[in-house]
C-alpha cells in the first residue's frame, strides 16, 4: 500500500495512478470534472444542505483536499478553508475548475428543487468514490431532517475513522503481471460538428425502465452494457456513413472499467481501466445483430481479471521508472499533454461509462427517486454517454460542446425502435420528435 508524506504531524497525498494525467489536461475553458447527482421526493433546503456537507466531508480526507505542486509532481493537501459551500445549480454545469478559486475545494454541491448534485475533479476519484461521498451526503441530510438512515452500500459511517485502504493508490498493488499489453494506435472517427460558446455544456438525457432495456437486450442474447454500447457504436457508424468523408475509419468506444469488480480494494480514490470496444467499416457493412455479438465477444475476451492486470501493470510502467520520477513537472506535463491530443485522444470517437445499478439502505428508498451521471465536458469534439440505474429507472445521460446531436438522436431512436419506451430531457433549446 502507498504511504502518504508526512509534513508537520498532516497528511500529503500523492496522487493515483490516474490523477496524475488530469491536472496536466487542464486548461482554461477544460477540467476534468465529472458530476453525480440523487433526485429526492422533496425539494431540498439548502440550510440543512450545508450542515449535511459540512458533516459529511470531514469523513472523506482525501476529498477535503487542495491541489499542490512539486518540483517532480502534483499531490493533495489537507484544506481546512472554509466551505466548499452549496449553492443553486446552474445551466451549464461542469465548469472549468480552477484549482485556486473555491477556497482550492476540487468538488462543488448544488441543489435545485429536489435535487442535489456533487461536482468533482478526477483527480480526487472515480465515480464509485463520488458515489460514496454523495450518498453519504443524502443521507446525513435526512437525518438531519429526522428521518433514520442506516450506514449500508454507499452510505459510510460519518463517525467512523477512514480505513488506511480507502486511501490507497489501489493500481500499485495490482500492477504486478509479467507482461504489458500494448495500446490501440489508430485513428479513429471523430465527430464532426459545431463547436459551442465558452462554456456551453449541451445534456441530452433519456429516462427509461430497467427491465423493459433487460428484456430487448436478451432478445440479443447481450448484457444492457453490451447492448447499450452496441446501440452507441451503431449510431456513430450511421453518423460517420452520412458524414462527408475521404475514408471510414473504425469506431471506437473508450468504456471505463471498474476495477473493484476484479481486484478486491475499498479505495475511494480512482480505480478504473478503460477499454475500447470498436468496430472497422473498413472491413464491411455490420447489421445491428453482428455489432452486439461483437461487442459480446469483446467484453468477454479483454474484461477479466488477467488482462485488466496487465493493463494496468502497462500504465504503472512509467510511474515506476526511476528516470522519469527524477524529470522535473513542466517537463512530463508537456510530454504527457502531447501523447494524449496527439494519441490518446484520437483513440476513441466517444466516451460511454455504465455505474450500473446502484443501492441504497432499504430505509433510505422511499426518499428516492432517481440518479443521475454525466462524464462531463468532453476535451475535444464528441459527445460522452453515462448510464446509471436505480430500481427500474434507467438514465442515459448525453453531453457534449457542439450543437449537432445526430448521435444522440440516433441512438434513441434505435431504443424507441427495438420498443423500449424513453423519455427525453435536456437543457437544450430544440424539441425535437424521436
Amino acid at each position: 500500500m502507498q504511504k502518504n508524506i508526512k509534513n508537520n504531524g498532516k497528511d500529503w497525498y500523492r496522487l493515483d495512478l490516474s490523477a496524475t494525467v488530469y491536472p496536466t489536461l487542464q486548461r482554461k475553458d477544460f477540467s476534468s470534472v465529472y458530476r453525480l447527482s440523487v433526485l429526492l421526493k422533496e425539494e431540498i433546503r439548502p440550510d440543512i444542505l450545508q450542515k449535511a456537507v459540512d458533516i459529511a466531508l470531514r469523513r472523506f480526507p482525501t476529498y477535503k483536499v487542495a491541489m499542490r505542486k512539486g518540483l517532480f509532481w502534483r499531490y493533495l493537501e489537507p484544506n481546512d478553508r472554509p466551505g466548499p459551500f452549496v449553492q443553486p445549480d446552474i445551466r451549464n454545469f461542469c465548469m472549468p475548475l480552477s484549482f485556486k478559486g473555491n477556497n482550492r475545494y476540487m468538488i462543488r454541491i448544488y441543489y435545485y428543487d429536489r435535487r442535489i448534485s456533487l461536482e468533482a475533479h478526477h483527480s480526487l476519484g472515480d465515480g464509485t468514490g463520488g458515489m460514496y461521498l454523495l450518498q453519504t451526503i443524502t443521507a446525513t441530510y435526512l437525518r438531519l431532517l429526522g428521518h433514520t438512515i442506516t450506514n449500508r452500500y454507499f452510505v459510510m459511517d460519518v463517525a467512523e475513522t477512514p480505513d488506511k485502504e480507502e486511501l490507497e493508490d489501489a493500481y500499485m498493488r495490482y500492477a504486478n503481471a509479467s507482461v504489458r499489453p500494448g495500446r490501440p494506435a489508430e485513428k479513429t472517427y471523430r465527430v464532426r460538428g459545431t463547436r459551442e460558446p465558452f462554456h456551453t455544456f449541451n445534456v441530452i438525457n433519456g429516462v427509461l425502465s430497467v427491465s423493459e432495456t433487460m428484456a430487448v437486450a436478451k432478445k440479443y442474447h447481450a448484457t444492457v452494457t453490451e447492448y447499450l454500447n452496441a446501440v452507441l457504436l451503431y449510431s456513430l457508424l450511421l453518423k460517420q456513413e452520412h458524414d462527408f468523408h475521404f475514408r471510414l475509419r473504425p469506431v471506437r468506444i473508450a468504456m471505463p472499467v471498474n476495477l473493484r469488480r476484479f481486484f478486491p480494494s475499498r479505495t475511494l480514490r480512482n480505480f478504473i481501466t478503460m477499454v475500447y470496444p470498436s468496430i472497422d467499416p473498413r472491413l464491411g457493412e455490420y447489421s445491428f445483430e453482428e455489432i452486439v455479438t461483437h461487442v459480446h465477444n469483446y467484453m468477454r475476451y479483454y474484461i477479466n481479471e488477467k488482462f485488466l492486470r496487465g493493463d494496468i501493470t502497462t500504465n504503472a510502467a512509467t510511474k515506476r521508472n526511476p528516470f522519469i520520477r527524477v524529470v522535473p513537472l513542466f517537463i512530463k506535463d508537456y510530454v504527457v499533454r502531447l501523447f494524449y491530443t496527439r494519441v490518446q485522444d484520437k483513440n476513441s470517437s466517444a466516451g460511454l461509462t455504465n455505474m450500473g445499478a446502484i443501492k441504497v439502505p432499504d430505509d433510505m428508498k422511499p426518499f428516492v427517486d432517481r440518479f443521475d451521471i454525466y462524464m462531463g465536458m468532453p476535451y475535444s469534439q464528441r459527445t460522452n454517454c453515462a448510464i446509471v440505474s436505480f430500481e427500474d429507472t434507467m438514465t442515459i445521460n448525453f453531453a457534449s460542446c457542439i450543437i449537432e446531436a445526430d448521435v444522440e438522436r440516433r441512438f434513441f431512436k434505435k431504443l424507441v425502435e427495438d420498443g423500449i419506451h424513453v423519455k427525453i430531457e435536456s437543457n437544450r433549446n430544440f424539441t425535437k420528435e424521436l
